[in-house]
């Protein structure tokens, strides 16, 4: 098979595994226990924390909130809108925004606050300046992602946090397709809160992190231990959090040898070679800025989960948007937000690819991708292109 869903989530990297193997059989302690497999345990979490700190540019590995993935910690982020003045009633997020955050922002709308969807160009780039223009002494939390799951947009979040920083509004970052894929340096950015998910670079499954400022208020969510610095509650995931910590280490040492920009050539590559064998294609925010490992196909004439079910049979792993809404037989809500009408929405194919794609691999999905498409609009009876 020809994996093309890294989106969805990446292959646990060899060495990823090798690093968590001894905590799955010998190291089982418990990080409160005074004793020494205890002790052994509270030293993995502390070098892992320090990874994770490293590769995010923060000045405090303290900072870090170990959570069981990002949806916990984009949760606990938008918790953080309840504690604000009485008068900071408003929530401004975006229309693109992953259902992790879309979702808790809706609960808070059910509470009384008033959350605003900003909106995003056809381009799909968030429209900065009309964000920005909304924004005042009555919002309480700013939430916005940094990449876009589907599309790739990599958004200015830089200027939105120094506005909020002017305006005291509290900034939260989903980061989850960018730590790992971008350059990140916390310590320069206007940024109060930062969600991340190990297996989205090459970690495990079931464990992520929260950044907070060390500045920046908090209210935990979880209560009932001492964990996380009084700040989320319950023993520790050792395992989970020693492979996070390998996989940042390893997404350093990727970064810092240029692993973006191979990526990139190889994304070049793979919509070239679709351009050559189906004729122009539209791709979503390939105007702008995006991660360097996505591409997202929009078709208009065929339906993407048949595309997706027949790259399936043919041996391409790849998706339709994201892997957390394929079940709904929705149309996308983040092409709707750049508008497209409900069927292209619903006829796009989301590639995305990873440190370990190869050349080779591309240039044979590449075939079978165009081959399915072919195909699908035989059976339609429309050009095949």
């Amino acid at each position: 098979m020809i994996y093309l869903d890294n989106n969805a989530t990446t292959r646990i990297a060899p060495e990823v595994a090798q690093a968590m193997q001894p905590w799955l059989t010998e190291r089982w302690g418990n990080p409160s226990s005074l004793h020494r497999f205890g002790d052994e345990a509270l030293e993995a979490v502390g070098a892992a924390r320090a990874s994770l700190a490293r590769l995010l540019g923060a000045r405090h590995a303290s900072e870090l909130v170990f959570t069981s993935g990002a949806t916990e910690a984009n949760h606990l982020a938008l918790h953080q809108a309840r504690f604000a003045s009485p008068e900071r009633r408003r929530v401004i997020t975006s229309a693109v925004e992953h259902a992790a955050v879309l979702e808790p922002s809706a609960a808070l709308a059910r509470e009384g606050f008033t959350v605003v969807r900003a909106e995003v160009a056809p381009s799909g780039a968030l429209e900065v300046e009309r964000l920005l223009a909304g924004l005042d002494e009555r919002c309480a939390l700013v939430s916005v992602m940094w990449a876009n799951n589907e599309t790739g947009a990599v958004h200015d979040v830089a200027a939105i946090g120094k506005r909020c920083r002017e305006l005291g509004i509290r900034f939260h970052v989903d980061a989850v397709q960018a730590v790992g894929k971008l350059p990140i340096a916390l310590r320069d950015l206007p940024i109060d809160y930062l969600s991340l998910s190990a297996h989205k670079f090459h970690g495990p499954k079931g464990v992520g992190a929260l950044w907070v400022r060390r500045e920046s208020p908090f209210e935990p969510l979880i209560r009932g231990g001492g964990q996380e610095s009084d700040r989320r509650a319950g023993t520790e995931n050792v395992l989970g959090i020693v492979g996070l910590g390998a996989a940042a280490e390893l997404a350093r040492t990727w970064l810092a040898s240029g692993g973006p920009n191979a990526v990139a050539a190889l994304r070049h590559r793979l919509e070239t070679r679709l351009v050559e064998r189906l004729g122009p294609l539209e791709i979503a925010a390939a105007s702008i800025a995006r991660t360097p490992n996505t591409t997202q196909l929009v078709f208009g004439d065929v339906s993407g989960e048949a595309l997706v079910l027949a790259l399936s049979e043919a041996g391409v792993c790849a998706s339709s948007g994201s892997a957390c809404s394929s079940g709904t037989h929705a149309p996308s809500h983040v092409l709707l937000a750049l508008g497209k009408t409900p069927a292209e929405a619903s006829s796009s194919l989301r590639l995305s690819l990873s440190r370990y794609t190869t050349e080779a691999e591309v240039d044979e999905a590449a075939e079978l991708v165009a081959q399915a498409v072919r195909d699908l609009r035989s059976l339609l009876g429309a050009s095949p292109g």
